[in-house]
């Protein structure tokens, strides 16, 4: 039976493909306050800026490759049962080969009925418009979670870090909560690593491995690492 390898991933993974980090510059995020962009209040206040700005974001992910992190997290699945849990809301991962992937922030190749949160649609293209409606009649808006709304997939990532035999935080300052809590649920003998160019605080931790290096140096000494590690 393989062992499983459960991964946190922040924006510092699709950093290095050309995907704009979002707590850059002050909250900014492309020159928007993220309030304005990523929060049911700015999407009451005007929901055309809001669709204009996804759009701009999914036209530039379209075309965006997976790095070398992607790749080498994809190809550990070779080894390892591999699940990745990304705060990212582009689809490098699943790009790169990854076949588990929980998306704790949504995702930017679907839309949701603004009247029924169930109702989710993929999106084969990249424009979102005023007028584009679900089945119900209702506008459709990004299918992202925004400040301020629940994140109905923190549960089953969870239970996939409490059941985790390896686990790795990479790219992430660990600032954006639930998901900063999720390295608390794994089960304290196992090996962890955290590999960001500005490694996070985490208090006091069994087993960490701390690399200071870009998202695709970091997987590359994980990787190092982990053949290391006896059964």
């Amino acid at each position: 039976m393989k062992k499983k390898l459960v991964v946190l991933s922040g924006a510092g993974v699709s950093a290095e493909s050309g995907i704009a980090t979002f707590r850059d510059a002050n909250g900014l995020w492309e020159g928007h306050d993220v309030m304005q962009v990523a929060s049911p209040q700015g999407w009451s206040a005007d929901p055309a800026l809001v669709l204009e700005f996804y759009n701009q974001r999914r036209k530039q992910a379209q075309t965006a490759q997976p790095n070398q992190a992607h790749i080498l997290l994809a190809q550990l699945e070779q080894q390892y049962e591999v699940v990745i849990i990304t705060q990212n809301v582009d689809n490098l991962h699943e790009k790169a080969g990854s076949s588990q992937v929980i998306h704790l922030h949504g995702e930017l190749f679907k839309s949701q009925s603004t009247l029924d949160p169930r109702l989710v649609y993929d999106m084969d293209h990249w424009e979102l418009k005023l007028g584009d409606r679900c089945e119900r009649g209702s506008q459709l808006r990004p299918y992202i979670v925004w400040f301020g709304e629940a994140v109905p997939m923190i549960e089953p990532a969870i239970e996939e870090v409490a059941t985790a035999d390896i686990f790795a935080v990479i790219g992430t300052s660990l600032l954006v909560y639930p998901a900063a809590g999720l390295v608390q649920y794994a089960p304290p003998y196992i090996p962890k690593f955290i590999i960001d160019l500005k490694v996070p605080a985490v208090g006091n931790i069994d087993n960490l491995i701390k690399i200071n290096k870009t998202a695709s140096e970091g997987v590359a000494e994980m990787i190092a690492h982990l053949s290391d590690i006896k059964d």
